[in-house]
């Protein structure tokens, strides 16, 4: 039974920033590869004093030595850390998500992948790798967006994480698929549940009838099957707005949605008004 909570020996709190610092009993974590303190090529102390010729010239020595003891696998990883926290920060990323991603990319590097090859394709092959092992609803267009390297580069730098990197670390790489993106673009256009289950069960109705999916882009699947969902209701979008959510063309939206009507209904005709702009 307790009576009344009792601090024994509490400690006076702190209130400024020397008091702060006398009692910390613990140091800043230090990091897991390049240098822990950085020495650089000054003119001038802490003090605003200018720096003896001599004095400027043993800190250079010292700066030439510091880099000449880091490896090259140090300097790739001090490279490749700010630029992969970088797109998970764009993309809004989870944290989990973007620690696998970083354990794919230094596997890459340390299996000699990168060499002679650009360090931005490895990492944005990476992160998309990771989306794709947590199945996470993120597009290779998105990535390839926070990059500066075309979507070729990003495609070849994956196909060799894919076939080198994910099975060492125990990985599978699961293609991201139209019933995911139907969520996804559902919420980006506002269409409600309802309408969203509908899509859903159109694309299944559509599967079961014999659609192949083979050649199709998920992108282009589960946008026609909102358009078609939402078509005759009052939550109606127009093909432009549903073709730039989903990042395809209209084109392939109204060919899409011709097929997938054609397989739901095997013997009804395709309305035409449905076709047109």
């Amino acid at each position: 039974m307790v009576i009344a909570p009792s601090l024994i020996n509490a400690e006076r709190r702190a209130y400024n920033r020397d008091e702060i610092n006398s009692r910390r009993r613990t140091e800043p974590l230090w990091r897991k590869f390049g240098n822990r303190t950085v020495i650089g090529q000054f003119t001038m102390d802490s003090r605003g004093n200018h720096l003896l010729p001599e004095k400027r010239a043993l800190f250079a020595r010292l700066n030439k030595i510091q880099g000449s003891l880091i490896n090259s696998l140090e300097r790739n990883f001090w490279e490749a850390k700010p630029k992969l926290s970088y797109i998970a920060n764009r993309l809004d990323i989870p944290d989990y998500i973007q620690e696998t991603a970083w354990n794919i990319y230094r596997l890459a590097a340390k299996k000699k992948l990168t060499m002679g090859r650009s360090i931005e394709s490895f990492i944005g092959a990476s992160m998309y790798a990771a989306i794709r092992v947590h199945e996470f609803p993120r597009l290779m267009e998105e990535v390839v967006e926070c990059s500066i390297l075309p979507l070729r580069s990003i495609h070849r730098a994956l196909a060799l994480i894919v076939r080198k990197v994910l099975p060492e670390l125990g990985m599978k790489y699961s293609p991201i698929s139209s019933n995911c993106l139907i969520h996804r673009f559902g919420n980006e256009l506002h269409l409600s549940m309802p309408i969203q289950q509908k899509a859903k069960k159109l694309l299944f109705v559509a599967k079961r009838s014999g659609m192949s999916r083979i050649g199709k882009d998920p992108k282009g699947i589960a946008a026609a099957v909102l358009y078609l969902a939402a078509k005759d209701t009052e939550e109606k979008r127009t093909q432009t707005n549903i073709a730039a959510i989903a990042r395809i063309t209209e084109v392939t939206l109204r060919t899409r949605a011709k097929q997938i009507w054609k397989f739901a209904n095997r013997f009804t005709t395709i309305p035409p008004q449905w076709m047109a702009r």
